[in-house]
């Protein structure tokens, strides 16, 4: 062992090697290089400040030497002014430099103003906490204005408008006390005019004006000479989707088909259903969505209602991108669900078809996104029995001759295996429109035989990519880990299904029943674990026996798995629990009274036949052994 002594350095000699070190490798989103030098920052530097205990930290930086002097507002600040300490920095800089240091006050001061400006005239603000964080970073010493907009322009859908203020100009929207969008904005000058700024807002009303007024031609041009949604349909042919998969107008194809099919399932009425998968992507080649991009799905709705389009579809079009993230709302609307969860079932299996999954950090087309949509609106929206393999399958199928697969060789897979099981009843009907006579054989020889190889294993690779991102989400929402593996090891064909099993295992868990029984259910399958490992366990029917204990017990699982068998057929797991509980006090029993290995072979036997009536029962439910306890 040796032992090193590092003497100390003085703290203004390693913040001066620190310093220049860290402003070389910052790692700016955008930066810029100025002059004749090579440096990057993200704006040109005039002056660096670095004072430690009223003395300046020297070093250099892009050829400016650190200093102790510095300036406030470049048009409100009184010059430069000279640093000795952190208190008299800030009290000079906000006091004759008219900069407000702590982006936090500078917030408060802005919210505070807003509301006070837009209270005064009758009006309320439309608060937004980003654009107000925005807006903060921007104003060193925010000055709060209440503009007049043309009242012409709110002609224009409220979504543009709106758009153009916060995107564009950094503009707050501004309502009338009936909930309206009132032609007034709030705006952040970065400074105290002499005027009151007056000029300041009539210059941010003239800019705004001339946005709108491009908007409002757009608009005009987007349905000139009576040109409808529907007719911007062949347009989808010009936009690539994905060199290997198409244009967008190949995946509304695909997708229409899809809604079309999945609609019986979701309470959608099929045509409505197929309609709008064809209109959802109209708008993407109208002039106000190349010019508002983020509004694609709206402008889209707004001109199918004006057309008098069903009102349904009209929900459908925009609500058919949601959810785009964690915390986004999901479509409810029938037909909206429909068209979602076909849209994104399509994107995932296309993706995955060419091999374009998403890899550690990489996830280029937000496919790990779609995947969370898909569990989201299913789960959420209560979408039962829809085999996602199935559908899988069928979608492939449909690409076959884009992407060339083909039959091989290969040994059974799970989801064959479910389907030759015939537990049709089970599977979502995704079949060609026209259906033969017997549907369940035709449905059984079109996935297992034509599907190919690669089709299935692209499948169940893609159903086990979903069910990860299933898992994720009821983690998130404080699931255990361990109750899930229990209900998710005999596999998920039902997402619904499962997630209400995980739900009733978690909240049986939670009772004394259930913590107990737990412990009876472990304490069986150890002793099953330790007898399997000394040979073969006993292959016996488990009787009355020839102890009350057992005779008990016995009693208890006869009765128990009836029930048991009758509330999982109903989908009713928590009462399959409560007849799992009636099982509690037989075992504890058992066990405190009972010798398992007895002297007496037919007396081990009826016993461990037993024990395993208990751990095959309980696995009707869930698998016991992958819940902690």
């Amino acid at each position: 062992m040796a032992i090193l002594e590092k003497p100390g350095r003085d703290a203004s000699e390693i913040i001066a090697e620190a310093v220049p070190a860290v402003m070389a490798k910052f790692p700016w989103p955008k930066s810029m290089k100025w002059g004749d030098g090579t440096f990057r920052w993200v704006r040109p530097l005039t002056s660096i400040l670095c004072v430690l205990d009223g003395k300046v930290v020297p070093f250099e930086v892009a050829d400016i030497d650190s200093g102790n002097i510095t300036q406030g507002h470049r048009r409100m600040g009184r010059g430069p002014f000279s640093v000795t300490s952190f208190k008299d920095y800030r009290q000079t800089l906000e006091g004759k430099g008219h900069v407000i240091l702590d982006a936090c006050a500078r917030k408060d001061i802005i919210s505070k103003a807003a509301k006070a400006v837009c209270d005064k005239a009758g009006l309320a603000l439309v608060e937004d906490e980003g654009l107000l964080a925005e807006v903060a970073g921007l104003a060193e010493w925010p000055t709060v204005l209440l503009g007049d907009m043309d009242a012409a322009f709110l002609e224009l859908p409220a979504e543009v408008i709106q758009l153009s203020m916060r995107t564009h100009q950094k503009y707050f929207s501004v309502q009338d006390k009936g909930g309206n969008l009132a032609a007034k904005f709030v705006v952040v000058a970065n400074q105290v005019a002499p005027d009151g700024g007056v000029e300041i807002a009539k210059g941010n009303a003239r800019v705004l004006s001339a946005r709108l007024d491009d908007a409002r031609f757009f608009q005009a041009e987007d349905v000139r000479d009576g040109k409808k949604l529907i007719d911007n349909y062949d347009k989808l042919d010009g936009i690539v989707f994905h060199k290997k998969l198409g244009t967008v107008k190949d995946k509304c194809e695909r997708v229409a088909a899809l809604a079309r099919e999945l609609a019986p399932k979701v309470g959608a009425d099929p045509d409505k259903a197929e309609l709008a998968a064809k209109l959802a992507k109209c708008d993407l080649v109208t002039n106000m969505v190349v010019e508002f991009t983020s509004l694609q799905g709206k402008i889209g709705r707004l001109m199918y209602e004006k057309e008098g389009g069903d009102a349904d579809i009209c929900v459908a079009i925009e609500d058919h991108y949601k959810p785009q993230g964690p915390g986004d709302v999901w479509p409810t609307n029938p037909v909206a669900v429909a068209v979602a969860l076909a849209d994104k079932l399509d994107t995932l299996v296309g993706f995955w078809a060419i091999d374009e999954k998403p890899t550690g950090s990489k996830d280029p087309y937000a496919l790990r996104r779609a995947a969370l949509g898909v569990v989201t609106i299913i789960w959420f929206n209560r979408v039962k029995e829809l085999s996602l393999n199935l559908v899988f399958i069928a979608l492939i199928n449909r690409l076959q001759g884009m992407l060339g697969f083909r039959d091989e060789d290969r040994a059974i897979s799970d989801t064959e295996r479910y389907v030759n099981e015939r537990k049709i009843e089970r599977l979502v009907h995704v079949t060609d429109p026209k259906r033969p006579n017997n549907y369940e054989d035709f449905l059984i020889e079109r996935v297992v035989d034509g599907s190919g190889g690669r089709a299935i294993d692209t499948a169940d690779n893609l159903h086990d990519f979903i069910i990860d991102r299933l898992r994720n989400l009821l983690k998130d929402g404080d699931t255990r880990y361990d109750v899930i593996d229990a209900v998710f090891a005999s596999g998920v064909y039902d997402i619904v299904d499962s997630v209400d099993r995980v739900m009733a295992l978690q909240k049986f868990l939670s009772t004394d029943d259930g913590a107990n029984l737990l412990a009876g259910y472990k304490r069986a399958a150890n002793i099953l674990k330790a007898e399997t490992k000394k040979g073969t366990l006993p292959d016996v029917e488990p009787n009355a026996g020839t102890l009350p204990q057992e005779d008990a017990l016995f009693s208890a699982l006869a009765v128990a798995e009836p029930l048991i068998e009758k509330a999982l057929a109903s989908e009713d797991y928590a009462g399959a629990m409560t007849a799992l509980a009636g099982l509690r006090a037989p075992i504890d029993v058992f066990f405190d009274d009972v010798i398992v290995n007895s002297d007496v072979a037919s007396e081990r036997e009826n016993r461990l036949g037993l024990l395993i009536k208990i751990r095959n029962l309980a696995g009707t439910i869930a698998d016991f052994d992958k819940v902690e306890g």
